[in-house]
C-alpha cells in the first residue's frame, strides 16, 4: 500500500451547514493523509443566524458523513480573529489532539488564512488550497432553509444528509432572527 504525501492533515471550519464545498475540501484532505483532523470552530456558539448549529449537531453531520476516516474536534474561538495568534492556538489544539503539529492545512482559499502560520513552528506547515469548483456557501445554504427551499438544498448536500433536513431547518429558523455572535 502507498503511502501518502503527508502524515496529518488539518482542516478548521465552522460547517454552518456542511456542503459540498465542504465535502471536496476534506475528501482532498483524506487522499494526501495518512490522518485528517477537522476542527469544528466556533464550537461553544450556536442558536444564532451565523452559527445556528452546536457543536454537537456539527460533530454528527461529519461523522455521518466521514464515519472513521476523519478525527472531529471542537475548536472554540479565543477572541482574536484570523492572525498569527490564531495560528499558534490552532497549532496547540493539534499538538494536545494528536501529539504532534500538523504538516499539512486544508482550507479554501481565503485571503483571511494566509497570516495564520507565520510563527517559526508555523512554516513548517505546508498549505493545500482546494480552489472553490462548487459555488455555494453555508450562508446560501441556510438561506434554503429559511426559504425551505429542499431541492435547492439538496444539490449542495451529501445524501446521508437529507432525511435531516426538516430538524436542521427547524434549528436555522429558530436562530434567523438572533443576530447577535462572539464568532469572529
Amino acid at each position: 500500500m502507498k503511502q501518502k504525501p503527508f502524515q496529518l492533515g488539518i482542516i478548521v471550519g465552522r460547517f454552518q451547514t456542511f456542503h459540498t464545498g465542504h465535502l471536496d475540501m476534506v475528501s482532498k484532505a483524506c487522499a494526501v493523509c495518512e490522518k485528517v483532523g477537522v476542527f469544528v470552530g466556533s464550537s461553544q456558539e450556536s442558536g444564532t443566524l451565523k452559527n445556528p448549529f452546536t457543536y454537537e449537531a456539527r460533530y454528527n453531520m461529519l461523522k455521518k458523513i466521514f464515519t472513521d476516516a476523519v478525527e472531529i474536534y471542537p475548536l472554540p474561538d479565543i477572541g482574536v480573529g484570523n492572525n498569527a495568534r490564531w495560528g499558534e492556538y490552532v497549532l496547540q489544539n493539534v499538538r494536545e489532539r494528536f501529539g504532534q503539529g500538523p504538516d499539512l492545512l486544508v482550507s479554501g482559499k481565503e485571503e483571511r488564512r494566509v497570516s495564520w502560520f507565520d510563527s517559526e513552528e508555523g512554516v513548517a506547515v505546508a498549505e493545500l488550497y482546494i480552489p472553490k469548483t462548487i459555488d455555494m456557501s453555508a450562508t446560501r445554504m441556510r438561506e434554503f432553509f429559511i426559504a425551505d427551499d429542499f431541492n435547492a438544498w439538496k444539490q449542495y448536500t451529501p445524501p446521508v444528509l437529507w432525511d435531516d433536513y426538516e430538524a436542521m431547518k427547524q434549528a436555522v429558523l429558530a436562530a434567523k432572527d438572533n443576530l447577535e455572535t462572539a464568532s469572529l
